[in-house]
C-alpha cells in the first residue's frame, strides 16, 4: 500500500509558507526601485491593477489546479492529460537553476550578518562589496577564481535548506516558515518605523511616493507593474501548486490566494517605505543627492543600506544592531524562498516516480552546490545577473503563459472554480474565466514579446554576446530541451513498466 501523503498540519502554516514563498530578496530591492523608475506613487494604479486581474487569478488557479490533482506540477500536468506532462517538468527547471544562484545570495546576507557585528564595511562599502566580499572581475568571462568565504557560507545555506526541505511539508517546512515568516513581519515593522522617524526621512519618500501621472499613459509602465506582480508572488514555477497539493480536502482555496498575494504586496510596500526613507537619511546626512544612494538591485541592500546603517544615530552598537536585524530578516526571506524551490522539485519527482525524498535532496542540494561554485567566482555576480534575467523575461513569462492556456482552455476554468467554490468562503465568478482565459495570455504575451524584442535592439546590460548566449540563451533553450526529453522518457518508463507487470 502506497505511504500516506504528508499534509500541512494548520491553515497557519500554509499561509506562513507561500507568503514565505512569495516574499524574498526581491522585495527589498525590486518593487521599490520599479516604482522610483516608473512614476512613483502613481505606479501603485497598475501596480494595483495588476494584483487583482493577475496576481489573485493566477493564485486561485495554481492552488485550484494543485489541490484538485492532489499531486504535486509533474503528475499534475501528466493527469490531465499525458502529452503536457512536459508543461511540468519545465516548471521545476526553474527553481531547479534559480535556488543554485539565489543560495549565493542568501550566503552574502549571511555573511553581512556576521560583518555587522562590526560594521567591517568601512568608510566605502561599495568598494568594499565589489572588491574584498565579492572580487567582482571585469566580466562575465574573466572567472578571476573562488571566493573562499562565500563558498563556505553557500555551503551553510544548502544545508539548512536540505535540513529543512527533508523533513517534508509538516514536519520541515511548516515548523521553519511558523518561526521565519512573523519574524519577517514584525522585523519589517521595525524597519518601516525607523525609517519614517529618521530626519530626512521625506525627502527618500518623495522619490517613492511622489506621483507622476503621466508616465501611467506609457505601456511600459503596466509591463513593468505586472511583471512585478507576476515574478513577486512565485507563480508558474511549480511551488504554489507543489503547496496546494498538501491541502486538507476542505481548505478555503480563493481566501488563501487573497491573503497571500495581498500580504507578499503588503511586504512589497513595507520595503519600499523602509528603504526609501532611510536612503533619504543617509542622503541628506551626506549632503549628496539622492540619486548617489538610491543604487537598485542588490546594491541597495550591500552597499547603500550599509552606508545608512553607519550613519544612523545612537551608539555604534545600536547601529549594529539595526544591522544585524535587517541582514537576518534578508537571511530568513532567503530562506524561506529557497525551501519552496527545493519542495516544488522534491513532491514533483517523488510524486512522478516514488523516489526516497532525503536521497533525492541529498544528491540535488550536492550537486547544486556544484553548480553554485560558479556563482561564487569573481565574475559570479555577472554571470548571476545574465542567468536570472533570462530565466527571468523568458522562462518563467512564458511559462505563466503556457499555464494560462493549458489550464484556462484544455482543462477549462469552469472545472478549477466549481472546485475551488466547493469550500472557499469567497466564490469565484465568471469574471475570474475571463482574467485566465483571455487578459492573463494577453498580458503575458505582450511581455514576452517586448522582452524578446529588446533583446535584440541592445545586448543585455552591454554584455558580450558570447556571455549572453553561454549563460543566457544557452540556460533558457537547455531547461527547455530538458522537460521534452524528461517528458519522453518518463512516458517510456511507463510503458516498459506496463510491459514488466
Amino acid at each position: 500500500m502506497a505511504e500516506q501523503r504528508d499534509q500541512w498540519k494548520s491553515r497557519s502554516g500554509f499561509i506562513f509558507a507561500t507568503i514565505g514563498a512569495a516574499v524574498g530578496l526581491g522585495n527589498f530591492w525590486r518593487f521599490p526601485f520599479m516604482a522610483y523608475q516608473n512614476g512613483g506613487g502613481a505606479f501603485l494604479l497598475p501596480y494595483f491593477v495588476a494584483l487583482l486581474t493577475a496576481g489573485v487569478p493566477l493564485m486561485i488557479l495554481e492552488f485550484g489546479f494543485g489541490h484538485k490533482m492532489r499531486t504535486a506540477t509533474i503528475t499534475a500536468f501528466k493527469n490531465l492529460n499525458r502529452r503536457f506532462e512536459w508543461v511540468g517538468w519545465w516548471q521545476i527547471t526553474v527553481p531547479v537553476v534559480v535556488v543554485t544562484y539565489y543560495s549565493v545570495i542568501i550566503s552574502w546576507a549571511l555573511r553581512y550578518l556576521i560583518l555587522s557585528f562590526t560594521q567591517a564595511w568601512g568608510e566605502d562599502p561599495g568598494t568594499f562589496f565589489n572588491v574584498d566580499v565579492l572580487g567582482v572581475t571585469s566580466g562575465p568571462l574573466e572567472f578571476g577564481g573562488i571566493r573562499w568565504a562565500i563558498l563556505a557560507a553557500v555551503a551553510l545555506i544548502w544545508l539548512a535548506n536540505y535540513y529543512i526541505s527533508s523533513q517534508g511539508i509538516s514536519g520541515g517546512i511548516e515548523k521553519a516558515c511558523k518561526f521565519m515568516t512573523p519574524f519577517l513581519v514584525v522585523a519589517m515593522i521595525i524597519f518601516v518605523i525607523r525609517g519614517v522617524t529618521l530626519p530626512g526621512a521625506s525627502y527618500g519618500l518623495n522619490y517613492f511616493l511622489n506621483p507622476d501621472f503621466s508616465k501611467i499613459a506609457d505601456p511600459g509602465v503596466w509591463v513593468a507593474a505586472y511583471s512585478q506582480v507576476f515574478f513577486s508572488t512565485t507563480l508558474a514555477v511549480g511551488v504554489m501548486i507543489a503547496y496546494a497539493s498538501y491541502l486538507p480536502k476542505g481548505s478555503d482555496l480563493s481566501n488563501n490566494a487573497f491573503i497571500t498575494v495581498f500580504a507578499n504586496s503588503s511586504f512589497d510596500f513595507m520595503a519600499g517605505l523602509a528603504v526609501f526613507s532611510t536612503l533619504g537619511y543617509a542622503a541628506v546626512k551626506a549632503g549628496v543627492p539622492f540619486e548617489e544612494m538610491a543604487v537598485a538591485g542588490a546594491g541597495v541592500a550591500f552597499v547603500a543600506f550599509p552606508k545608512a546603517v553607519s550613519m544612523l544615530p545612537g551608539p555604534f552598537w545600536l547601529q549594529s544592531l539595526f544591522g544585524i536585524l535587517f541582514f537576518a530578516a534578508l537571511l530568513l526571506a532567503g530562506i524561506s524562498s529557497s525551501i519552496s524551490q527545493m519542495e516544488s522539485f522534491a513532491s514533483a519527482v517523488i510524486d512522478r516516480f516514488g523516489v526516497d525524498r532525503k536521497k533525492l535532496l541529498g544528491w540535488f542540494s550536492l550537486i547544486g552546490f556544484a553548480f553554485s561554485s560558479l556563482f561564487a567566482t569573481g565574475a559570479g555576480v555577472h554571470i548571476l545577473d545574465i542567468v536570472d534575467h533570462f530565466v527571468g523575461s523568458y522562462a518563467i513569462a512564458v511559462l505563466g503563459l503556457v499555464e494560462a492556456i493549458v489550464l484556462g482552455y484544455f482543462m477549462g476554468t469552469a472545472k478549477i472554480r466549481e472546485h475551488v467554490n466547493l469550500t472557499s468562503d469567497i466564490r469565484v465568478g465568471l469574471w475570474w474565466d475571463v482574467l485566465v482565459k483571455y487578459v492573463t495570455p494577453v498580458l503575458l504575451g505582450y511581455n514576452v514579446i517586448s522582452n524578446f524584442i529588446n533583446e535584440f535592439r541592445e545586448p543585455y546590460a552591454g554584455y558580450p554576446t558570447g556571455a549572453l548566449v553561454l549563460f543566457g540563451w544557452t540556460v533558457a533553450i537547455a531547461m527547455f530541451g530538458f522537460s521534452m526529453i524528461m517528458q519522453m522518457r518518463s512516458q517510456q518508463l511507463d510503458l516498459s513498466q506496463k510491459g514488466v507487470g
